[in-house]
């Protein structure tokens, strides 16, 4: 009877083991998006730090006459250094996570990411988007004034409907990606540390 009753509980760890999650999957998993938040994040650097010395050259280049052009670049290169500057912090945070860590560590890195992600993608992303279209609207006024009427309307119009295309579609759609991936990591850590307490 006694044999029953360990081949019984044998049987039990075998079914258990196989309900939960696979820790190494796990790992795997957090280290593509450890990677691909990383990749992101240098890729971010590198467009807009090409992109404000491509402004800068064109400042030089040009020699803008309107005081506004010149506060215009102004704006749109401090909009791209502020949102570099608090993008950036999140570096330390994605290297933060390593292999030695234990589930509540991952765990609680990750929420940190989570937390830092909603004010980049909320606070931040609101103030770029505004000192952006504000730095391009007078950068374009000198340009714009030499148009006809029609021609700065059109001008300014696909513009500032390019920008709200980026901001009511694509941003969104940005952030929505992003929540799910790290939400979906959150959600497995979770499960593996509530079954390790039982």
């Amino acid at each position: 009877m006694d044999i029953d009753n360990n081949i019984d509980f044998k049987d039990l760890w075998k079914k258990q083991s196989v309900s939960q999650p696979d820790i190494q999957d796990l790992l795997a998993r957090l280290n593509k998006f450890k990677k691909a938040a990383m990749r992101s994040l240098w890729i971010t650097n590198m467009l807009l730090f090409a992109t404000s010395a491509f402004i800068i050259f064109i400042w030089i280049y040009y020699q803008p006459q309107f005081v506004s052009t010149k506060i215009g670049i102004v704006f749109t290169i401090l909009a791209m250094v502020i949102y570099l500057f608090v993008y950036n912090k999140l570096l330390a945070k994605y290297k933060n996570i390593e292999a030695a860590q234990s589930n509540q560590e991952y765990l609680q890195n990750l929420i940190l990411i989570k937390k830092k992600q909603q004010f980049l993608q909320t606070k931040m992303m609101s103030f770029y988007f505004i000192v952006l279209t504000v730095g391009i609207c007078l950068y374009m006024y000198e340009y714009a004034s030499r148009m006809t009427f029609l021609g700065a309307g059109l001008t300014y119009g696909i513009t500032l409907l390019w920008m709200a295309f980026n901001w009511f579609y694509i941003r969104p759609k940005q952030i929505k990606k992003q929540q799910e991936k790290i939400n979906v990591l959150i959600e497995k850590f979770e499960e593996v540390n509530n079954q390790l307490e039982l």
